[in-house]
């Protein structure tokens, strides 16, 4: 069980994700015009839900079942690492939108 590579590949699996769904939102307006009704907010609601369970899962499916199985320093370990991953590609992203300022 390596927990670095699990940790990488978690984090990964979500800047993906992430990627995907910033990309539906900056441009499904293009395509269906702004469409700011119910449905428009109810379409929003949607995305942030399913996008909440998915990076749940994303993040913290494994150790819980790390943790479940008896894992547990591992399972806390995989979950930290993962975040950590994640807030090193937030700072990228912040770095290069200073840079691009």
């Amino acid at each position: 069980m390596n927990i670095t590579k699990n940790a990488l590949i978690n984090a990964l699996a979500a800047i993906v994700y992430i990627a995907v769904v910033a990309t539906v939102i900056n441009y499904v307006p293009k395509f269906l015009g702004d469409k700011n009704g119910l449905l428009g907010s109810i379409a929003f609601l949607l995305i942030f839900v399913v996008s909440a369970a998915v990076m749940g899962l994303t993040i913290f499916g494994r150790p819980i079942l790390w943790y479940l199985d008896g894992f547990k320093k591992e399972a806390v370990r995989l979950a930290f690492y993962t975040i950590g991953f994640l807030a090193c590609a937030l700072i990228i992203v912040f770095a290069i939108l200073a840079a691009m300022r």
